[in-house]
């Protein structure tokens, strides 16, 4: 097999990353934009020792879950890899690669249950982080995502899976922003000004808060006087905020961040709870989808009489707060200060009384004490835990933990872990937040008490 060499193929099933499976005289073949029972003309573009990579170039016979996406520039966008298949089929596709990473890594048969869709599979996307540059000739702004497996920025005017409200606001940055003497990165050469756009938008009440990231550690009057033409335009944008990154780096926000006009945060609810939500705070990114994962956290906790809960890597402390009237204690732990900060105007805002809030790592803290807490929260970034956060964890936990993931692979790894350590695995449910992607968040309950 070379590079370049084509074949006809049948696709099996879908990978952990969304790609389809074929096999070429037993040889793996990861197919982009392939769905299972499609029989696909295609051509080999990597060859590994174990595997090769290839691309369609014709569909021969589409599978009966191919449909037509409803996004025209899905083909050339790398945000929606699962778009052209059908949104039922995505949840039994996401559901397999969950069984199949607990079954590989963590030799884990507990059964999955089905996912939970996303209520909204249109404009859920409510944190848009759009990369900008400019083109060489015109000076043109470009301003949209990256194709596949590259750092060429797709110009995107419409964008379907976030509030059109966003588009507007991307569009009149790129339109205006020449306007100001304020140029678009260059990443190649680490020049240009402006880097990202980054949108927070509010289910609760329709409002946006609008960071530029800009190549600079100053924050020039230009940039005060383009951002302040935005904010006076769009009446649904609650504040605009300066971020400062001059690194070279793919991290999107740099460590500072200023606020140049309105208000540094959004307000979102979840259930009956409000929060505020910052420039560089953690958020689920699909509200609606989030609440349901809240409710049956809440609920799992409600099950306990009158519990103390240790809610891990806490960010705002949502779930914390959002539990806390089923709860008679939380402890909420984030190393984030400025998280820390924005969980207490939520305990403010929210006239809650039994959290109590902690800004540090959550091995340090476990570490620490030795007060027990009937439940813990787990709800660590896509890395997971550590072996030694997990065995803390065990320690200081009574009855059960509840481990909320965005990364089957490094759940899988976790869990195989917590069940070497004596735990057993009651339930895993899936929660669809990432609509038209490989992506699938899932919640775990584990009795920690011994076998």
């Amino acid at each position: 097999m070379k590079v370049n060499d084509e074949y006809i193929v049948n696709i099996e099933k879908l990978s952990n990353l969304g790609t389809g499976i074929a096999r070429i005289d037993s040889q793996v073949v990861f197919v982009e934009n392939a769905c299972p029972e499609d029989k696909l003309k295609i051509k080999i573009t990597k060859v590994n020792k174990n595997f090769s990579n290839a691309k369609v170039i014709e569909i021969i016979t589409p599978s009966p879950y191919r449909i037509k996406p409803f996004c025209p520039m899905q083909n050339i966008c790398g945000s929606c890899q699962l778009q052209f298949i059908d949104y039922d089929y995505q949840l039994a596709l996401k559901k397999q690669i969950v069984e199949d990473v607990m079954r590989t890594i963590g030799h884990i048969d507990t059964p999955v249950n089905n996912p939970v869709p996303s209520p909204e599979i249109k404009e859920f996307r409510h944190k848009i982080q759009c990369p900008v540059s400019q083109t060489k000739v015109s000076k043109k702004i470009l301003a949209g995502y990256y194709k596949p497996q590259s750092h060429e920025i797709i110009n995107i005017k419409y964008c379907p899976i976030q509030p059109e409200i966003c588009d507007k606001i991307i569009d009149f940055i790129r339109q205006k922003a020449f306007e100001y003497k304020i140029s678009g990165y260059n990443e190649n050469k680490h020049s240009g000004e402006l880097r990202h756009i980054v949108i927070r938008y509010s289910a609760y009440n329709g409002k946006c808060l609008v960071t530029l990231v800009v190549n600079s550690s100053k924050l020039f009057e230009k940039y005060k006087t383009f951002a302040l033409s935005l904010f006076n335009k769009f009446e649904n944008v609650s504040g605009v905020c300066i971020n400062f990154n001059n690194k070279k780096t793919n991290v999107i926000l740099g460590g500072k961040t200023e606020c140049v006009c309105g208000e540094d945060f959004i307000e979102e609810k979840i259930l009956d709870k409000i929060f505020k939500v910052g420039a560089d705070t953690f958020f689920q990114i699909n509200p609606k989808s989030a609440e349901n994962i809240f409710k049956y956290v809440k609920d799992e906790i409600s099950k306990s009489d009158n519990p103390i809960v240790l809610d891990a890597y806490a960010g705002i402390a949502a779930f914390g707060i959002v539990v806390s009237d089923v709860c008679k204690e939380v402890v909420s732990v984030e190393e984030n200060e400025n998280s820390i900060k924005k969980a207490c105007e939520a305990l403010k805002i929210n006239n809650i009384q039994n959290v109590e809030l902690h800004a540090q790592d959550t091995t340090k803290y476990l570490k620490s004490i030795k007060k027990k807490f009937d439940i813990t929260i787990l709800d660590p970034p896509r890395k997971g835990c550590t072996i030694e956060c997990l065995d803390e964890t065990i320690e200081h936990t009574k009855e059960k933990i509840i481990y909320v993931s965005c990364n089957p692979a490094t759940l899988a790894r976790d869990l195989k872990h917590l069940c070497e350590k004596g735990c057993t695995i009651e339930s895993i449910q899936s929660f669809d937040m990432f609509c038209h992607t490989f992506h699938i968040e899932n919640v775990v309950v584990i009795s920690v008490k011994k076998q």
